[in-house]
């Protein structure tokens, strides 16, 4: 399959990142994460950009990357960071450049147990009690789903393996 481009996108503790590498190594692709991305080409990272330039800077960076994602690379898989498909016009060009986008779709009680976790190194997530996390999720869950949504297929985590559900994605590619 040339020019193959397959976005996943969802919340975070989702599994995009580990869903991700396994559809890339089974198809024998590259993978990319837009975080990982960011960082690099930035050289700092996620929570320093939003630390020393703030979130509108990160937001501007992040249609950027995703620009120069799409005009270089051949095939991919990337996934997104869980805010990205929200902001500005991302999830229409995501849409526009590949007919393969993916919402990993998993459950607020799912996500409250991966994540409680992975608290510590979270940094949206880490300054809140293990009782607020839920709430903090299902909040963002509701605002985030209208975007998250939009992707051409969604995939439902029942508690699936990552292997699982990388199996589920590449029998919908198109």
């Amino acid at each position: 399959m040339k020019n193959l481009k397959i976005v996943l996108l969802g919340y975070m503790g989702s599994g995009k990142s580990t869903v991700g590498r396994i559809i890339a190594n089974h198809l024998n692709i590259k993978f990319l994460d837009l975080d990982d991305y960011i960082e690099e080409g930035e050289a700092m990272s996620i929570a320093s950009i939003f630390e020393t330039k703030g979130e509108i800077y990160f937001r501007k960076k992040e249609i950027e990357y995703l620009n120069k994602i799409f005009s270089s690379e051949d095939s991919f898989v990337l996934s997104l960071g869980g805010g990205t498909p929200c902001f500005g016009t991302n999830m229409t060009f995501v849409n526009e450049k590949t007919a393969n986008s993916f919402y990993l779709n998993v459950g607020i009680n799912e996500l409250f147990d991966r994540l409680i976790k992975e608290k510590s190194h979270r940094p949206m997530i880490s300054h809140l009690q293990d009782e607020e996390l839920t709430e903090f999720i299902g909040k963002h869950l509701f605002e985030r789903s209208y975007f998250y949504n939009q992707a051409h297929q969604k995939v439902k985590s029942n508690n699936n393996t990552p292997t699982e559900i990388a199996e589920m994605i590449v029998n919908k590619l198109v």
